[in-house]
């Protein structure tokens, strides 16, 4: 077996690995340990997790970002989706969430004006790339959800794209983020559309090892995962989750959050 001894090697560097645990944590301290092990889904890049077609651009952005809110249990905040060529600055927005941060203890207030709600910008040219755009507005929805925390992420500001990455396949959209992590940009010219891609700050191992975590805690087998993963990835998800069976420990602290972090 002249290979035997790569296959020794860890997915991803242990720091990372360590990184990726410790986002879990603050994760489930700050958004609700319970809706997390309760309600939280693995959402599948599938028809049946995103029915519905309508002949405008803008309504399939609108159609797949409710989809998007429903699973991150964020249905009741007040947003409006908008073609990013006609939003301005929204960085420094804040909306009033009525109810639970997220889950069903939360509270829609349908009378909110457009102008008080949270402009969610899409990309139109990502209309053909589903799971990029997905992957964008989750990421998104977890910028704002990570500015509502009451504790910084792992890592602190300087690794804030990465830490709201891995709070949106905390999610439950991990299978978007490690499909749409890398985009190969050989081949002929008119074959790629650089504004149909999405800006990835986790690397395709990361997001799989995190999809694979994610997937250990909510006892997901294989089985119900690699189906859906890029042909390549398949063994990465496997020996990620070959890898984190043998940090039994942690992953018991993580499950042991479940009841002690609830609803804000």
């Amino acid at each position: 077996m002249p290979f035997g001894p790569f296959d020794k090697q860890p997915v991803i560097e242990p720091a990372a690995s360590e990184w990726i645990f410790e986002g879990f944590g603050w994760a489930l301290q700050n958004f609700d340990a319970e809706v997390f092990f309760s309600d939280t889904v693995l959402v599948r890049p599938t028809n049946e997790f995103f029915p519905g077609k309508v002949d405008s651009v803008h309504g399939m952005a609108e159609i797949i970002f409710d989809r998007v809110k429903s699973y991150a249990g964020i249905s009741h905040w007040p947003t409006v989706v908008q073609d990013q060529r006609q939003c301005q600055s929204v960085e420094s927005q804040h909306i009033t969430i009525q109810g639970a941060l997220r889950g069903p203890r939360g509270i829609a207030d349908d009378s909110v004006a457009d102008n008080q709600r949270l402009v969610i910008p899409y990309n139109p040219q990502q209309i053909n790339n589903p799971e990029g755009m997905i992957a964008t507005y989750a990421h998104i929805l977890s910028h704002h959800m990570g500015r509502i925390a009451k504790a910084p992420p792992p890592g602190g500001v300087d690794n804030w794209p990465q830490a709201t990455e891995l709070l949106a396949i905390f999610l439950g959209f991990g299978f978007m983020f490690a499909n749409s992590a890398y985009n190969f940009r050989g081949g002929c010219g008119s074959c790629y559309n650089p504004y149909a891609q999405r800006d990835a700050y986790l690397s395709e191992a990361e997001a799989t090892y995190a999809l694979a975590l994610f997937c250990q805690l909510k006892e997901i087998p294989n089985s119900d995962v690699t189906p859906y993963l890029k042909r390549h990835l398949r063994g990465v998800y496997r020996k990620s989750v070959k890898g984190i069976s043998n940090e039994a420990q942690a992953v018991d602290q993580l499950k042991q959050m479940q009841g002690k972090f609830g609803t804000h």
